[in-house]
């Protein structure tokens, strides 16, 4: 049961032994020429009000010291798990956010870099996060171990939080439905409108978890600074 449960996130579509699911990932790519129009239409207007309001928010969360222009790198990582994790909401279109493979892709090269750039220009800045202001003398070793053992599976938990988020709606979305043919005309109405709210939940979920991995990416990116 388990098994053919997980099973409907696995790629199936291929060509030559080469999985074609992913290329849903690429979909986004067709939204672009909505951006070049000469008068933009209503969802340009809004798309620029969100990155506007993204850039604005960043910006502060980096401070003073973040690197000007850096604030996109995060808005466009925003972007790209939002669209996603929509598309994972329509029929027969492969999640892709809700594999490890593609999250931790996007996760452990973010916090690499973030790492490289910290140790090698700002070493001293570096070693004082390693003991919080105000930590006891004899707890210091302890928060060292602590602080180094929480920065490292700082990219695991991005991307267990991303993928399990995604898995969690959809297997409770394929479950309900499951129950359908065995249940009454009366019960099937409202297993409708549990759905109907269920994915409205969802929807909700694909821009949070969004929002949550561009600002934490974010937070850990002023860290190094």
């Amino acid at each position: 049961m388990m098994t053919n449960l997980f099973s409907m996130f696995d790629p199936s579509t291929n060509i030559l032994n080469l999985s074609l699911n992913w290329t849903s990932s690429m979909l986004g790519i067709i939204m672009l020429p909505y951006m070049y129009w000469l008068i933009p239409n209503r969802f340009s207007f809004l798309w620029n009000k969100i990155l506007t309001t993204l850039h604005n928010e960043f910006k502060t969360l980096l401070g003073v010291t973040g690197h000007p222009g850096s604030t996109f790198i995060f808005i466009s990582i925003f972007s790209f798990i939002m669209f996603n994790n929509f598309m994972g909401l329509f029929p027969y279109i492969f999640t892709s956010s809700s594999h490890m493979a593609m999250t931790l892709a996007l996760a452990l090269p973010l916090w690499l870099s973030f790492m490289l750039f910290g140790w090698i220009n700002h070493t001293n800045h570096m070693f004082a996060h390693l003991v919080p202001q105000g930590t006891p003398s004899i707890l210091m070793p302890f928060m060292v171990c602590i602080e180094t053992i929480s920065n490292f599976i700082r990219p695991g938990t991005l991307a267990v939080r991303l993928a399990a988020n995604m898995i969690a709606g959809h297997l409770l979305l394929t479950l309900l439905g499951s129950t359908g043919p065995s249940m009454s005309l009366l019960l099937i109405n409202f297993l409708l409108l549990v759905q109907i709210a269920l994915l409205t939940l969802e929807s909700a979920v694909a821009i949070i978890q969004s929002y949550v991995f561009a600002v934490l990416s974010t937070l850990y990116s002023s860290e190094v600074n």
